[in-house]
């Protein structure tokens, strides 16, 4: 069993919801949360940690979880500053988030963040690319 833990210090992932459904801005008093250290905590408890915060060694963290003999808790630092846009964005939830964002204009950058990664991993993912 591996638990995959993004940790971002934010709950940005939690309201993309309220703000890409709803319209609302980002509110930064409920947003960020101390940081706690996932992975040493797992190893308190008797699982394995494992932490990444290189987006080199992922394949490597995936692979010393899936060799483990034992439950993982495999801890991703995350960058807070890119926009958690879900894979099928519908329309009118663009078009919220975008709302959202006008609200919030220093923000507006995150989005586009957000909006070039997504534009990454879909071509990172076409088909007829290698992939290991």
């Amino acid at each position: 069993m591996i638990f995959a833990v993004f940790n971002n210090q934010d709950l940005n992932q939690v309201t993309w919801e309220q703000r890409a459904m709803g319209g609302d801005p980002k509110y930064e008093g409920s947003q960020r949360i101390p940081d706690f250290p996932y992975s040493k905590y797992a190893e308190l408890c008797g699982l394995k940690g494992i932490y990444c915060d290189d987006p080199g060694k992922v394949t490597d963290a995936w692979r010393e979880a899936l060799a483990s003999d034992r439950p993982v808790v495999l801890e991703f630092v995350v960058d807070n500053e890119i926009a958690p846009i879900p894979p099928h964005i519908m329309k009118d939830q663009a078009r919220k988030a975008v709302k959202a964002g006008l609200r919030d204009p220093q923000k507006l950058g995150i989005a586009a963040r957000g909006f070039r990664q997504k534009l990454t991993d879909m071509y990172e993912n076409m088909p007829g690319r290698r992939h290991d």
